[in-house]
């Protein structure tokens, strides 16, 4: 019932913009009038802009409906909320990994398992499925696993406890029909990490040194399932011989296959986004994250906001950031130990003249590059399968992205063993295209649609020059989160930062981070994990552990269900606030409606109209 002298639109409008949204939302139940201006596009479009700290310049999303729904999106929809944890695992969980489909994932560890888990339950719980211990193979940890395209073969990698200084891996292929063991391949070095090309190969590496501060890395093309159908049916290839100078090593390896149709879901213009960065200025510290309180909000039907309006809303708990513990020693450098060891045997001048001469030899021996090859991609152009990986040519420190197109051709053991095409005197490949990150590399990931890869680095000095190969600079300990376009082939001009990291640049280690549809998520050492929006460049939520967190994974089904694998020996499960809100209504039971009211009143309805008192 309205009551009262109602005041004008205009007039509640002004009120409402100086009100917080949840009380907003909250002065929209007194009310018709109240309600309908708290549905208003222009007050939402100002709450959104002035609560996230975006610049205005920045557009909406262009998935998204209105000012309100946006702002409830990122606001009811990050996975935040904690929501079960796993202990099962025994020592450090180092990754995690979801399957395609992704009704399961693995997890790998220090305890020298790999994992698997099942996401179906009917209760809403995540359970363990299987586990297998690789210490029967000589392994000393798993830090590595992905799944097949169909889901039928897990590929998992780990570090092989061979002679002393080794820096040696190896690669499992587990059937998940089964749980057996179908193949084993070595990989060398270990943090190469291996990866899937189809649902039937995999590509590994093998590293060959040549001189104190040189080396070449090979990269092999393997059958999963190495069974010889015939002696004229290869089970590996060698796809690409690449030079190595100064001590730098090839390693973590992975396919995109890009389209060449643009993803509707996110067009990506950080142009804006940059200018208005500058315009701002250096208001705020860079490493300072912007966290906002992603309580829980009103639902999509206004009957549901009128529950929710009685009840306290679910704030998360936000702990200080604090240095991690000592994290236990890990082998970081790729054969480091034995460029060392060369190093103080052998003169710095002997070391500048081999560099020297490995790098005259290389481009005297390396095959021409195809300039075609790198040109980016034109709207009815062709599908294109890149092979990305770490790489470096100044220091041993990973800080170059090298990409190298793979022919459709190559994407099968079947042909000469060593059949490229290259004459006698062409020892190496050359590599197609090189993004220099200027800092240490220490995680990378794609975009679920190949069109973007996210790379976590450490930034050295501007303007610092290395004079000594193996003396790197030293590195920030913020961390900064690159997007490079694969269809462009170039950075974008922003990096996304919150998350930190403290070792120095001869001890860092990986740290995994995964993108889905609208978010991008990462570890960090300080304790957290991160969560961001692609398209609006912030920081969302920040994810408590008791260690560093080594890995995420947003499952491929669901984006509002993440995980987090940490040096605490625990995996997290978290989902967002709306979805843990829609688990306890489902659990609430009816409440019960009694009938004989109901039946009185019809009754009484009845006799009205029979004309009976």
């Amino acid at each position: 019932m309205e009551c009262g002298p109602v005041l004008p639109d205009s007039l509640v409008l002004e009120i409402f913009l100086h009100l917080p949204h949840d009380v907003v939302l909250r002065a929209g139940l007194t009310c018709r009038q109240w309600l309908a201006v708290s549905r208003d596009e222009f007050l939402w479009k100002e709450l959104f802009y002035s609560y996230y700290h975006i610049p205005r310049s920045v557009p909406r999303h262009p998935a998204a409906i209105s000012w309100h729904r946006e702002f409830k999106r990122l606001f009811d929809c990050i996975p935040c909320v904690e929501v079960q944890t796993l202990k099962e695992h025994s020592d450090q969980v180092l990754h995690l990994a979801f399957s395609h489909r992704g009704h399961r994932f693995s997890s790998c560890s220090k305890d020298c398992t790999v994992k698997l888990w099942d996401t179906e339950q009917t209760d809403g719980n995540i359970s363990l499925v299987h586990s297998s211990s690789m210490r029967q193979f000589n392994w000393g940890y798993t830090q590595f696993s992905q799944f097949n395209a169909d889901d039928s073969l897990l590929l998992v990698s780990g570090v092989y406890l061979g002679p002393h200084h080794s820096s040696s891996g190896e690669i499992a292929v587990i059937s998940l029909e089964n749980y057996t063991l179908l193949s084993r391949v070595r990989n060398k070095p270990y943090d190469v990490f291996g990866c899937w090309l189809n649902e039937t190969h995999l590509i590994s590496g093998n590293l060959h040194w040549i001189g104190n501060m040189t080396s070449c890395s090979v990269l092999w093309l393997n059958k999963a399932f190495q069974d010889i159908e015939s002696e004229n049916v290869n089970v590996v290839k060698r796809l690409f011989k690449i030079q190595n100078i100064n001590a730098s090593t090839i390693r973590t390896v992975m396919v995109a296959h890009c389209r060449r149709h643009n993803n509707p879901d996110l067009l990506l213009d950080y142009e804006a986004q940059s200018q208005a960065r500058r315009l701002k200025g250096q208001q705020q510290k860079h490493h300072q994250p912007l966290l906002f309180d992603l309580g829980t909000s009103g639902s999509e039907e206004e009957e549901e906001e009128e529950q929710d309006a009685e009840e306290e809303p679910n704030h998360r708990e936000a702990r200080g950031s604090a240095r991690p513990a000592a994290r236990l020693p890990t082998p970081t450098m790729s054969g480091l130990e034995q460029v060392l060891h060369s190093r103080n045997n052998v003169g710095s001048m002997e070391l500048q003249i081999e560099t020297h001469v490995a790098k005259v030899m290389g481009r005297a021996h390396t095959k021409t590059p195809d300039c075609s090859l790198i040109q980016p991609e034109s709207e009815d152009g062709e599908d294109k399968t890149y092979l990305l990986f770490t790489t470096g040519s100044l220091t041993y420190s990973p800080h170059q992205i090298g990409i190298k197109l793979i022919k459709p051709d190559q994407m099968t053991t079947s042909g000469p063993v060593l059949g490229e095409e290259r004459s006698s005197d062409e020892f190496f490949d050359s590599l197609d295209h090189v993004i220099d990150i200027h800092g240490h590399i220490i995680g990378m990931g794609l975009s679920p649609d190949h069109r973007y890869l996210y790379v976590n680095s450490r930034a050295w000095p501007t303007g610092c020059v290395i004079s000594d190969p193996m003396s790197p600079p030293p590195i920030a300990e913020e961390i900064d989160l690159h997007v490079i376009d694969l269809k462009s082939l170039r950075e974008e001009r922003r990096s996304l930062r919150a998350h930190r990291a403290f070792t120095p640049n001869d001890e860092c280690f990986f740290i995994f981070l995964d993108v889905s549809r609208d978010f991008v998520a990462s570890g960090a050492e300080d304790k957290h994990g991160y969560i961001w929006d692609r398209h609006y460049n912030i920081c969302l939520a920040r994810l408590a552990h008791d260690n560093v967190v080594n890995s995420v994974a947003f499952s491929p089904a669901d984006q509002e269900l993440l995980l987090s694998a940490s040096d605490d020996n625990t995996i997290k499960v978290w989902r967002s606030p709306r979805m843990v809100r829609l688990a306890h209504t489902a659990a609430r039971p009816p409440r019960p409606r009694s009938l004989l009211p109901s039946w009185l009143s019809r009754h009484k309805s009845v006799g009205s109209v029979n004309g009976k008192p």
